[in-house]
């Protein structure tokens, strides 16, 4: 299928996958180390659960960069979901 583009040559849509990971590490890492979503072109990873390491910080790839919410540093425990935007 042939992706939608502009007239500036840049894609018409905006694709968001979002997966539930149950604070599993080895899960999280599978879905944004292996490149599987960056070469479906999907624009945002939705996740919730997501593993947090001792720092208060999650997983990255060198395709993804982390968006936390707002109150993230003030309480580590309660955050239940992230996004990750796709850096191409």
């Amino acid at each position: 299928m042939e992706r939608l583009k502009n007239s500036k040559g840049m894609r018409g849509e905006l694709t968001i996958w979002q997966q539930n990971l149950n604070k599993s590490h080895t899960g999280q890492h599978d879905l944004i180390s292996s490149g599987k979503m960056a070469e479906s072109n999907i624009d945002i990873l939705a996740l919730q659960e997501p593993s947090i390491n001792f720092l208060g910080k999650t997983i990255a790839s060198r395709d993804w960069t982390p968006i936390y919410p707002s109150t993230h540093e003030k309480d580590i425990e309660i955050m239940d979901a992230i996004c990750d935007s796709n850096n191409e």
